[in-house]
């Protein structure tokens, strides 16, 4: 087994491009896995730099100066996050608030349907069994309601740390955008001369994150304005609130879709009951979900949608459980990444053993 592991190291890790690609992998992983809190506002302004690097160079092409690009393309940026959060959120939090005063009368509901399942069933559910999942759930409820109220408190107490956010984040994405080419060309000065595989990995993932952040927003706006249409259409109770949601879902792939199902259905539910509109709300809810999966997410990433199924959600449970909500958000582009990697060394490995044909 020893020689077996020391043949395998001696075959991947001869080559000294392999070795610092590795050592880059590993320094980052360490850095984000200890360091993650610290470093979230430089997280938070990477993503923005991604986002907004394309207006940038679309503007600097038009022969205008890459700072007045960047200061052109902030302020419209700024302003649209401005109209979402003057504009949206308050509707969000006044549905929310909404919801939280009308659960105790979804709950009454819930339980007078199941008090009467023994009647109906009397073989295979019992009253206490029905007792028991609705002081269960009213427990869940509480505790929520009261996580919500110190959440509120603890978002005031945070207000500072949050100014210093909103200063920040905008002079890192500002530099970032401005000196990009000089800040990548420093970077590369403390990195080993031997870095052809990382340059290569580096230039692929380059692309793919960009592409990633892009399509991701673009993809978090049209699922969620659409939704927004059709259950204003439908006349469907926190509009606004579910449609946030639904948007927002697509951050987590395939699982997020599965779990904002529930709430969008049990508001459903108790609106309509059994009823014609609780099954138009299923079949477009259906068709947003079935639209979204086979037509938007392929024409938005193309190159992720090579990867199978199975390998997202894996990289969505082990890099979340790492890194959390950014291990979620990033779950795709790192799973492209080991790809690349696997990819890059294989072929590497293939080049060193490729021998010169005879004359």
């Amino acid at each position: 087994m020893l020689e077996l592991i020391t043949n395998w190291y001696r075959r991947k890790f001869s080559d000294p491009h392999a070795v610092t690609l590795v050592f880059i992998l590993v320094a980052l992983a360490l850095t984000i896995y200890f360091f993650a809190s610290i470093l979230m506002p430089l997280l938070v302004a990477i993503v923005f730099a991604y986002l907004l690097e394309r207006p940038v160079t679309a503007l600097t092409r038009h022969k205008i100066p890459r700072t007045l690009s960047v200061v052109i393309v902030l302020a419209i940026a700024s302003a649209i996050i401005m109209l979402v959060v003057f504009g949206i959120m308050p509707s969000v939090w006044h549905q929310v608030v909404a919801l939280s005063s009308d659960m105790p009368e979804m709950l009454s509901q819930a339980q007078e349907y199941l008090l009467a399942l023994p009647e109906k069933y009397p073989n295979y559910v019992n009253a206490a069994q029905i007792q028991s999942i609705t002081d269960s759930a009213k427990t869940h409820v509480i505790d929520l309601g009261q996580g919500i109220v110190s959440q509120s408190f603890k978002s005031l107490v945070n207000l500072v740390a949050l100014m210093i956010y909103v200063i920040l984040v905008p002079l890192l994405i500002f530099f970032f955008l401005k000196d990009k080419d000089l800040l990548v060309k420093s970077a590369t000065r403390y990195i080993p001369a031997n870095r052809r595989l990382a340059s290569q990995v580096w230039a692929e993932m380059n692309v793919q994150i960009s592409n990633y952040i892009r399509g991701k927003v673009i993809e978090i706006v049209i699922v969620g304005g659409v939704s927004y249409i059709a259950f204003s259409i439908l006349g469907l109770a926190y509009a606004t609130l579910l449609s946030v949601l639904v948007g927002l879902s697509v951050l987590i792939p395939f699982i997020g879709a599965a779990i904002v199902t529930i709430p969008v259905f049990l508001v459903g539910l108790f609106q309509w009951g059994i009823s014609p509109e609780f099954g138009y709300l299923v079949i477009v809810y259906g068709i947003i979900q079935a639209l979204d999966g086979n037509l938007l997410v392929p024409l938005l990433f193309s190159e992720a949608v090579n990867l199978h199924p199975t390998s997202i959600i894996v990289a969505v449970l082990l890099f979340g459980g790492l890194w959390g909500f950014w291990g979620v958000f990033f779950a795709i582009p790192l799973a492209t990444l080991v790809k690349a990697v696997v990819n890059a060394m294989s072929k590497q490995k293939s080049d060193n053993e490729q021998v010169p044909a005879a004359p």
